[in-house]
């Protein structure tokens, strides 16, 4: 099959791209990545939050999926069939804007999952904690044990690639379990005589306020409900075949609209607005009040074994924009080099450490240096502030999926139709929502709290200062790393 990039000189391949092909054999068909998918992109979690706006949980999820996560999708599907390479963005921006584009654009791509491997491991101490009150009420026991959880993945995600799928795959089907359990307890409330506790019939739930008290605070969470499209295919260079990129995008975004839909309605009939304070725990409260505590129980059981391998997924991925950098001499070499497994296990044991020494300042060293407010509270509020970071610069990268697509129909329209998989308005109207939908999010995370224990006033510049220090550490730390790879592709010129 012709690609766009054959007899062109301006999309020259990366060193990469050969090196993947060579060393890394292609184990991941339409299931992996769907389970990859699912776990990068469904935090069922959320669902609490966006309950936390009635009605109006559903104005905006249908507002996010149309403006956003289903162009989104299409532009990734649309990439990932010119471009099935490892890397994914970095490597798309690379042949449509060259390579200081792509370098800053894959460290707007990486930067993100640090976080959400620290958040990951937050949601299951949160739900332990939710299981009984009096453990892990300190903050340094919270740290110590969300540190704990990010080692494992650390540990597990350097494993060999078909292991490690397999494990994933099955905390997909028990997070599958946890929904239909959570859908079922609305279901049966409905059916045993009860009311649904939000009215739906009330017109006025559903609209939109822009107040600074109303709930337009929504859209950033949905949108960072809806992150990640791009994640399954950090591995692109390890697919059967390229097949598994449409297949994997078509499927796992009709599960996750699916999952959220079923968990948010669920918990507004039986609880209501109220679950917003309370978070991810409410999904199993619900199942414990409808269906009983064995039911609950095994919701509790599949939610956090899910979230366990939360961080494990996003490490392995992660890595790999990483070790793809250091292939391509972008950043120092060594980590880009792989151990037995096949894995970059370099470039996942510095996230590790990363993720690990982020989580021990916030929650071991902060709290006894300055006052964070009540203890059992610091758990939620580092989720919600790392997963605002994260929204505001991954929403940047996520805005290049459309500009590449623009790049590339622009320089050879004729080559470009030749690999085009979707109709043409249905590219160019993607292309208009995604980037608006992406400056919308920006600015509405940066100024509107997601959670009332931090108000509006301090969240703009909590959140914002957090992403400012880690931006400009990372550029600091990017320039001095590319000053060695520098360095060593000078000193292997020289040999």
């Amino acid at each position: 099959m012709a690609t766009y990039t054959e007899g062109r000189t301006r999309e020259v391949a990366l060193d990469s791209e050969e090196y993947v092909t060579k060393t890394m054999p292609p184990v991941l068909g339409t299931f992996d990545m769907t389970a990859v998918y699912l776990v990068a992109i469904f935090f069922i979690v959320n669902a609490a939050t966006a309950a936390s706006g009635g009605a109006s949980a559903f104005t905006f999820l249908i507002l996010g999926a149309v403006t956003f996560f289903i162009p989104c999708a299409i532009a990734t599907a649309q990439l990932g069939h010119m471009f099935p390479h490892e890397g994914s963005l970095y490597n798309w921006t690379h042949k449509a804007l060259g390579g200081y584009w792509s370098f800053f654009i894959g460290f707007c791509a990486w930067f993100p999952g640090v976080l959400v491997i620290v958040a990951g491991a937050d949601i299951v101490i949160s739900l332990i904690g939710g299981l009984n009150s009096s453990w892990l009420t300190a903050s340094w026991q919270q740290g110590l044990a969300i540190a704990a959880v990010i080692a494992f993945s650390g540990l597990l995600a350097v494993q060999r690639v078909r292991i490690v799928q397999n494990i994933v795959k099955m905390m997909v089907c028990l997070i599958g379990v946890a929904v239909v359990l959570i859908g079922l307890s609305s279901l049966f409330w409905l059916a045993t005589g009860h009311r649904s506790v939000t009215n739906f019939g009330d017109l006025h739930g559903w609209a939109i306020h822009f107040s600074s008290t109303g709930n337009i605070n929504l859209f950033g969470l949905i949108t960072l409900a809806y992150l990640g499209t791009e994640v399954p295919l950090n591995m692109g260079g390890e697919i059967t075949e390229r097949k598994v990129v449409t297949r994997h995008l078509l499927w796992g975004t009709v599960l996750v609209l699916v999952g959220y839909f079923i968990a948010t309605f669920a918990l507004l009939v039986v609880q209501g607005s109220s679950v917003g304070s309370v978070g991810g725990f409410s999904l199993i409260t619900n199942v414990d009040m409808v269906l009983g505590k064995p039911f609950g129980d095994i919701t509790a059981i599949c939610i956090i074994a899910f979230f366990v391998i939360v961080p494990v997924v996003y490490n392995y991925t992660f890595a790999r924009l990483l070790m793809v950098a250091g292939i391509d001499r972008r950043l120092p070499a060594n980590i880009g080099k792989l151990n037995k497994h096949r894995v970059p296990a370099n470039a996942i044991i510095f996230q590790t450490v990363a993720a690990i020494i982020f989580t021990l300042l916030i929650f071991d060293v902060m709290p006894y240096v300055i006052n964070l407010g009540n203890p059992s509270d610091l758990v939620n509020e580092v989720y919600n502030v790392s997963q605002a970071g994260a929204t505001l610069v991954w929403a940047i990268s996520s805005a290049f999926f459309f500009i590449n697509i623009a790049v590339f129909y622009r320089r050879d329209p004729r080559a470009f139709n030749r690999q085009r998989i979707f109709p043409k308005p249905v590219l160019f109207v993607s292309m208009i929502l995604g980037p608006l939908a992406c400056l919308f999010a920006i600015v509405d995370t940066l100024f509107f709290s997601w959670i009332p224990q931090i108000d509006n006033g301090h969240w703009w510049y909590i959140v914002g200062g957090l992403t400012l220090v880690c931006l400009v550490v990372a550029t600091i730390g990017s320039m001095v790393a590319s000053s060695e790879a520098s360095w060593e592709s000078l000193e292997s010129s020289v040999k």
